[in-house]
């Protein structure tokens, strides 16, 4: 499989890449930010994953996340993929919330979308294979973070696969996609009408079906202008009560949805990581 560097740059002593590979999952080029802080040679570095949301590339928190400066102190690689397949022939809908930028981390299976919407396959097996074959990655230390539809990913994700994340963060994540509009455009559009499918895609729904993991830390402006209709935080907050999961729920006065938000809290949340990646 090609793997191609697109660019690279010197950031806090680490190296800063953008790479493109074809892939299996999707059928189409895959574009992936890949931060590598300073290490001494043959040192391996645990791996915090970053999914991105609605519209979003992998370039909206490469330029504006500002967590390089906190990776190269605590010593971690910061991977950012796109959030969906893109290029001629592939399925797309004039709104924002579907189709190219809006893959949901899921593997469609309905037609027109199911030849290249393989993003879960796409996260959770073939980019890893890449990053522990292309950069210093201890894949035995990995954790998961992402923001709104990339935070729905990050808590779907790593509520799957607890042995494999030893950490889950988000920043104002769809909680329970299969109760608010974008949910349930997105998932009733790529996996169909049977709603006991989408479960396994909603992490409030996870969690009521016995999905366990020791913590999680939430952060969610309470000016967010989606906070109401399609975040919803407060349910995530009753599922992990109920199940007795240590749910770190901040609401954080002023901030919108946006990237000054994000940014802000990045370092709090990469702090978080590393203590539960050393």
């Amino acid at each position: 499989m090609t793997f191609e560097t697109v660019s690279t740059a010197k950031a806090y002593g680490g190296t800063q890449g953008v790479y493109r590979h074809d892939s299996t999952a999707t059928g189409t080029p895959m574009t992936v930010s890949v931060y590598v802080p300073p290490h001494k040679e043959g040192q391996r570095l645990p791996v915090v994953w970053y999914l991105s949301g609605l519209t979003c590339t992998h370039a909206n928190v490469t330029d504006k996340g500002e967590y390089r400066r906190a990776c190269a102190e605590l010593g971690l690689i910061f991977v950012a993929p796109d959030t969906s397949p893109r290029g001629e022939g592939v399925a797309d809908d004039p709104a924002y919330d579907m189709g190219q930028g809006a893959g949901f981390y899921v593997d469609a299976t309905q037609a027109p979308w199911a030849p290249h919407f393989g993003m879960w396959s796409y996260v959770t097996e073939e980019l890893p294979a890449l990053v522990a074959t292309h950069f210093p990655a201890d894949m035995d230390r990995q954790s998961i973070m992402g923001h709104s539809m990339g935070g729905h990913g990050a808590l779907t994700i790593g509520l799957t696969l607890p042995e494999r994340f030893r950490a889950i963060s988000a920043f104002a994540p769809i909680v329970a996609p299969s109760q608010v509009p974008w949910g349930e455009k997105a998932l009733g559009g790529y996996l169909g009408d049977d709603r006991a499918s989408w479960r396994r895609h909603d992490a409030v729904a996870l969690i009521e079906d016995g999905a366990r993991v020791p913590a999680m830390l939430v952060d969610q402006g309470d000016a967010d202008q989606f906070l109401e209709e399609q975040l919803k935080p407060h349910l995530l907050a009753t599922a992990c009560e109920a199940a007795g999961i240590d749910l770190t729920l901040r609401m954080q006065p002023g901030y919108d949805h946006s990237y000054y938000f994000i940014s802000t809290f990045m370092a709090d949340h990469l702090a978080w990581h590393a203590e539960r990646l050393r």
